[in-house]
């Protein structure tokens, strides 16, 4: 059996691996935690890894091609040449392996540089310690020839 990449919908990429599922068709649908900051709060989400794509593994022979195109949430399959483009199984099993490695680098981390874009060190350089529950971060700042720690609230870190 080969991997085959579908485009699905706007926003449809769960409903289309249900679908596909409910047909008995092997999906791969990889999606990372990525953390994100939004009205000043931190929000963790799962993303999916590849935006608008879903893989499938099938035989070329399979008639379950035909049911593709007709498939709730599913738009189109990825063809070059009115063929079907084959994914390497070392492509998918690579993906799958990395998964881990990829969820491991959202978010700020510890030493990382930022710059603070409001408040009163507005314009300074910092580096970035440690979260201070879901609003505030921890942040070390060159002032008056010392590096202080100061808490700021995490709406006005730009990394």
């Amino acid at each position: 059996m080969t991997w085959y990449a579908l485009q699905h919908k706007p926003a449809q990429g769960d409903r289309a691996v249900q679908h596909l599922q409910n047909q008995d068709i092997a999906c791969f649908y990889p999606k990372i935690e990525v953390e994100k900051i939004k009205a000043g709060k931190r929000t963790k989400k799962l993303e999916p890894l590849f935006p608008g794509y879903v893989f499938v593994n099938l035989e070329q022979t399979d008639p379950m091609w035909a049911k593709l195109r007709s498939t709730r949430g599913v738009l189109r399959i990825v063809s070059f040449a009115n063929r079907p483009a084959p994914i390497d199984d070392e492509v998918i099993d690579h993906i799958k392996s990395s998964m881990d490695k990829v969820a491991e680098q959202g978010g700020i981390k510890p030493g990382q540089p930022i710059e603070l874009d409001d408040g009163p060190f507005k314009g300074i350089s910092a580096i970035f310690q440690a979260y201070d529950g879901e609003e505030r971060a921890i942040v070390m700042i060159s002032f008056m020839q010392k590096q202080q720690q100061v808490k700021v609230p995490v709406s006005v870190i730009r990394s």
